[in-house]
């Protein structure tokens, strides 16, 4: 009797529990395909370049070369371009979330929805779409030329157009966070400050702005996160102008044949973009920000 109780008890004691075991077929999905390949990116960055083996011993020398040579060009490019487009889309999306929340109330976030329908189209495709656009002898050059005579040179290739795309494909991401942020203001409490005596202005930076600063947060994130890593941006419209981290990332796992270079591209990025999503991540509370309470 005590013989079967304590084979039971041994058999209770190692037993996986339920909430693990159904979770298991995530947690192997999770390991294969999320873990298994970031940590393979991680050797690879350690191990001596255009060689193909994660049995090698243990370098930084890839990580030098990005800081010797000239791939911390390309880095700084991104990052740039990446902080530009930030600041851009909050000058431009906070007044139209602003505007959406104002006149449409509770509706503003399914009006903001009406952003994305552009998302259903190839990101190349739109782009191209404005090759044709400012190409020179174009839709819009074309136009120019035709009704006034004006011959411009083509505005492709340049920065401000890189700019104009990267703003133009990541609007929606920024705008529908903003909404959210936005909309989250009650009504009272500006309604409060107004009869207070506060002005128009002192309502904005004391209780619109606050209020609202969680969800504009998340959109400089996720606009952020997304910028950083554009690469269609700079090929299709800057031509090679402009060069990427993420392009240099590109040559090096294909043409040049160098998965070591590339990994450790890749792993500063994932730091650099890691660091900014704790720091932001430490500062605001998810729950508060999604409605939970």
């Amino acid at each position: 009797m005590a013989q079967e109780f304590n084979t039971a008890e041994s058999k209770r004691a190692f037993s996986i529990p339920p909430g693990v075991r159904h979770a298991l077929p995530l947690i192997i999905l999770l390991l294969v395909g999320f873990a298994a390949p970031l940590l393979a990116v991680i050797g690879f960055s350690l191990v001596p370049a255009k060689t193909f083996s994660l049995w090698q011993m243990p370098t930084l020398e890839n990580y030098v070369t990005i800081f010797d040579g000239t791939n911390y060009i390309s880095f700084l490019w991104s990052l740039t371009f990446a902080a530009i487009t930030v600041l851009l889309l909050a000058v431009i999306c906070y007044p139209v979330a602003l505007g959406l929340v104002r006149v449409f109330g509770r509706w503003a976030m399914v009006m903001s929805l009406l952003f994305t329908i552009p998302l259903f189209v190839s990101e190349n495709v739109r782009l191209y779409g404005w090759v044709l656009f400012y190409i020179k002898n174009g839709v819009l050059l074309g136009t120019l030329k035709s009704l006034f005579g004006v011959t411009p040179e083509s505005w492709l290739f340049t920065y401000g157009i890189v700019l104009f795309g990267m703003v133009y494909v990541y609007l929606p991401f920024m705008l529908f966070p903003m909404t959210l942020g936005v909309s989250m203001v009650p009504a009272d409490t500006r309604n409060a400050a107004f009869d207070l005596g506060a002005s128009r202005w002192q309502v904005f930076k004391e209780v619109d702005l606050p209020l609202s600063m969680p969800g504009i947060m998340i959109g400089f994130l996720l606009t952020f996160v997304l910028a950083v890593g554009a690469i269609a941006e700079g090929k299709v419209l800057g031509g090679q102008r402009i060069i990427p981290v993420t392009h240099d990332i590109e040559i090096s796992f294909t043409y040049a044949q160098n998965w070591p270079q590339g990994s450790a591209l890749s792993v500063l990025l994932m730091l650099v973009v890691g660091a900014l999503v704790l720091v932001v991540l430490r500062r605001f509370d998810l729950d508060t920000i999604l409605g939970r309470r």
